[in-house]
C-alpha cells in the first residue's frame, strides 16, 4: 500500500541518545478503510480508496452513504485514492499505521493554514518603497511599480501583487519516521508539516 490518511495532532520534539533536540509532528494514521477497488478491467486502472475519520451520516449525500454502505463501513469524513500495482485489497479491510516502519522516509501532503488576503511585504518578502524619508508618509509596505509605460503597455502574467496567501495543497518530502505507536495509532515524523491542528494529512511510502 502506498500511503495513508491521517490527521494532523501537533508538534513536540525528541531526543536523540547523543542529546540532539528534533522537532517531530505526531500524526494520527489510521485505522483506514478501503471503501472501493478499483482495476483495469471496470476502471482502466488499477487504485485502491480508503477513508478515514468518523462523521455523522445525515451528513454525508446519499450517493457516499450508499457507497460506504457497500463497503460494510461507517460514513468516513475523508476519502483518498491511491494508485496500486499488484495490491490485493478487499472491500472493508482495515490499513492501519503499521505500514510504516521507524527509520524509513515518507512524504506527507496537507492543506497549509490561509492567512487571507496579504499584502505583498506579508506574501513574497518584498520590503516596501523606500523609508520615511523623501516625503514617503503613506507607501511604506506598498508593492512599487508592476509595469512599464510604452513597451510592452501592460503588466506580465505572474507579476507578484497582493492577493490570497496560504491554503494551498502542499507536500513534505523525505521525512523521516522517529517512532511507530501502532496500538495507538500514532506515528512521529521529524520536522512540520503542513496544515493547522486536526487537519487531514496524507502520508506516502
Amino acid at each position: 500500500m502506498p500511503g495513508i490518511i491521517g490527521k494532523k495532532i501537533g508538534m513536540t520534539s525528541l531526543f536523540t541518545p547523543d542529546g540532539k533536540s528534533i522537532a517531530a509532528t505526531l500524526i494520527q494514521a489510521g485505522p483506514c478503510v478501503v471503501t472501493q477497488v478499483k482495476t483495469v478491467e471496470v476502471d482502466g486502472y488499477q487504485a485502491v480508496q480508503v477513508g478515514f475519520g468518523e462523521v455523522k451520516e445525515k451528513k454525508v449525500s446519499r450517493a457516499l452513504a450508499g457507497h460506504f454502505k457497500k463497503a460494510n463501513s461507517t460514513a468516513k469524513a475523508k476519502v483518498v485514492e491511491f494508485r496500486t500495482e499488484n495490491e490485493s485489497f478487499q472491500l472493508g479491510d482495515t490499513i492501519g499505521v503499521d505500514l510504516f516502519e521507524e527509520g524509513e522516509f515518507l512524504d506527507v501532503v496537507g492543506t497549509s493554514k490561509g492567512k487571507g488576503f496579504q499584502g505583498v511585504v506579508k506574501r513574497y518578502n518584498f520590503s516596501g518603497v523606500g523609508g520615511q524619508t523623501h516625503g514617503q508618509h503613506n507607501r511604506a509596505r506598498h508593492p512599487g511599480s508592476i509595469g512599464a509605460c510604452s513597451w510592452p503597455s501592460r503588466v506580465f502574467k505572474g507579476m507578484r501583487m497582493a492577493g490570497r496567501m496560504g491554503n494551498n495543497r502542499v507536500k513534505i518530502q523525505n521525512l523521516r519516521v522517529m517512532r511507530v505507536l501502532a496500538d495507538k495509532n500514532l506515528i512521529l515524523v521529524s520536522g512540520s508539516v503542513p496544515g493547522a491542528k486536526n487537519s487531514f494529512v496524507v502520508l506516502e511510502k
